[in-house]
């Protein structure tokens, strides 16, 4: 019968194995950033989605504080609390 070779533990090779991960976790790494890249590739060529959306701390003349007063929503002729 014939025997293989095998490396010693203490080996380069034999320590290499046990150092990096396993090919399969590797593989699914690669796909991940792939995918992450070309996903983030699309985005930057479409443009925003929402180009005059703006978080609640910014107002529409560019401005932060983002005031409550209602006239400048743009639903502005409309008065809270007038009962009718």
């Amino acid at each position: 019968m014939a025997r293989t070779r095998q490396p010693a533990s203490g080996t380069p090779v034999g320590l290499l194995r046990r150092v990096l991960p396993p090919p399969a976790l590797c593989g699914f790494l690669v796909l991940l950033v792939l995918v992450f890249a070309v996903s983030y590739a699309v985005g930057r060529s479409v443009g925003p989605v929402a180009p005059r959306m703006h978080g609640p701390g910014i107002t529409q003349d560019g401005h932060e504080g983002g005031g409550t007063d209602v006239e400048d929503d743009d639903m502005g002729g409309m008065n809270h609390g007038s009962g009718h």
